[in-house]
C-alpha cells in the first residue's frame, strides 16, 4: 500500500504522461541539400582522378622456420608510392623500402603484384620500384613544379597512413626551401611544408596542387608524438623529376665528383678559414688533381702547410661539404665548371671537367 506522499507523486506522474502528445513512430523525413558546392566538386574529381596513380607498399621480410626450414615472408612495413609512368616504375621514399627483402604493391583496385627494387638514392631519401601489370593499371601522376609554388596555395596528400590505403587530406603551402634531413644525414634543400595531415604510412605518397599535378614527394612530419601535428615536409617536385630518370636508367644515382676529399667546420675553424670546403686529400689523376688543387697537409716540421678552400662552384657559394655535394649533383658527368678557389688569402678561378664518383 502506497503511503500518502508516494501516492501523491504517482498520481501527478500519471496525469503529466497523460498530457503529453504520443511520440512519433516514423523516421524524421530528409531535408534535401542541393548541389554540392564547386570546391567539393572540385575535390572529388581530383581524387577520382589522381587515386587510380597511388599504391599501397607493404614491405616484407624473408624468415625461414627453425623446424622445418620452410622460407616465408612476413609484412615488414608499409608505406606509399605512385606510378612515375607507363612501364610501371612506381616512385617511393627510400626509407619506405630501407632493409626490406622484398615488395607488395597494391593498386587502388586492390589488385597486387610483387616489386623489385629498380635503384635508390638515401641521400634525397628516394627509390623506384617496377611492377609488372596491365597497361590500363599503370596511370603515371600528372607532373607539376614546385619552383613556382607559393604560400597559401591549396595542396593535397594521398596516402595510406596507418595502413588505411587511399586517404585524401587537403592544406595549405605552410613555407617553402625548408631543410630537412635524410636518412644519410645529407640535408634536403627546398622541401615544402605543408599542414595537410600526413601520418605514418604516407610516407612516399604524392603532394599534390589544385590541378591535380605532382609538386612533391610526402617524406616525413614533425611531431612529438608521432602522429599529425600540422607540419608535414615533402621533396619537392623539381628534385624528384632530376633524380628519378637518373636511378631508372643506371639503378643509382651516379653523382658527378671532383677526386677530393673535404675537412670539417671543425678545421675551418681552427685555421681561421673562410666559408667553404678546405680540402685534405686530392685524388691522383682526378679532375682537382689535373686542375692543380692542393690539401692542407703537414710540413715536415709538423706544421700545417696552406691548401686549397673551395668557396664556389660556377658562382653559386659553397659554405661546407654538403652544400658541394648538392651543388655537383646537379651537373653532369663531363661536364665543365668553374670553381673558385681560397688559399692564404688569395683567391683564383679554375676550370675543371667532373668525372663520376666512386660512391
Amino acid at each position: 500500500m502506497l503511503s500518502h506522499p508516494h501516492l501523491r507523486r504517482a498520481l501527478c506522474a500519471l496525469i503529466f504522461c497523460a498530457a503529453l502528445p504520443a511520440l512519433a513512430q516514423s523516421p524524421r523525413a530528409v531535408t534535401p541539400r542541393g548541389p554540392l558546392d564547386a570546391q567539393e566538386q572540385s575535390t572529388m574529381a581530383l581524387f577520382r582522378k589522381a587515386s587510380p596513380s597511388v599504391v599501397h607498399i607493404t614491405t616484407l621480410d624473408t624468415q625461414r622456420d627453425l623446424f622445418s626450414r620452410a622460407v616465408h615472408q612476413v609484412p615488414r612495413g608499409t608505406g606509399t608510392g605512385f606510378f612515375w609512368d607507363e612501364q610501371g616504375h612506381i616512385v617511393t621514399n627510400y626509407h619506405v623500402i630501407q632493409g626490406a627483402d622484398a615488395a607488395r604493391v597494391t593498386l587502388a583496385d586492390q589488385s597486387t603484384y610483387s616489386a623489385r627494387l629498380v635503384g635508390a638514392f638515401p641521400d634525397r631519401d628516394l627509390a623506384v620500384l617496377r611492377i609488372q601489370a596491365p597497361r590500363d593499371k599503370l596511370q603515371p601522376v600528372p607532373l607539376g613544379s614546385s619552383r613556382d609554388l607559393q604560400v597559401g596555395q591549396t595542396v593535397y596528400a594521398i596516402g595510406n597512413p596507418f595502413g588505411l590505403d587511399q586517404t585524401l587530406t587537403r592544406g595549405l603551402v605552410s613555407a617553402l626551401n625548408r631543410e630537412i634531413e635524410s636518412m644519410t644525414q645529407r640535408t634536403i634543400r627546398g622541401a615544402i611544408q605543408t599542414d595537410a595531415a600526413i601520418n605514418p604510412g604516407n610516407s612516399g605518397g604524392p603532394l599534390l596542387d589544385s590541378a591535380g599535378r605532382l609538386i612533391g614527394v610526402n617524406t616525413s612530419i614533425y611531431s612529438p608524438s608521432g602522429a599529425s601535428a600540422g607540419i608535414g615536409f615533402a621533396i619537392p617536385v623539381d628534385e624528384v623529376n632530376r633524380v628519378v630518370p637518373r636511378l631508372i636508367k643506371d639503378g643509382r644515382f651516379i653523382r658527378p665528383a671532383l677526386g677530393v676529399s673535404g675537412g670539417s667546420a671543425q678545421l675551418s675553424q681552427a685555421l681561421r678559414l673562410p666559408k667553404g670546403v678546405p680540402l685534405v686529400a686530392v685524388q691522383g689523376g682526378s679532375p682537382a688533381a689535373q686542375a692543380g688543387l692542393q690539401p692542407f697537409r703537414r710540413g715536415r716540421d709538423g706544421g700545417i702547410v696552406a691548401g686549397d678552400v673551395i668557396t664556389a662552384l660556377n658562382g653559386q657559394a659553397v659554405a661546407d661539404w654538403d652544400d658541394l655535394l648538392s651543388l655537383l649533383e646537379a651537373r653532369q658527368m663531363g661536364e665543365r665548371v668553374s670553381l673558385t678557389v681560397w688559399n692564404a688569402g688569395r683567391s683564383r678561378t679554375v676550370a675543371v671537367t667532373l668525372s663520376a664518383s666512386d660512391d
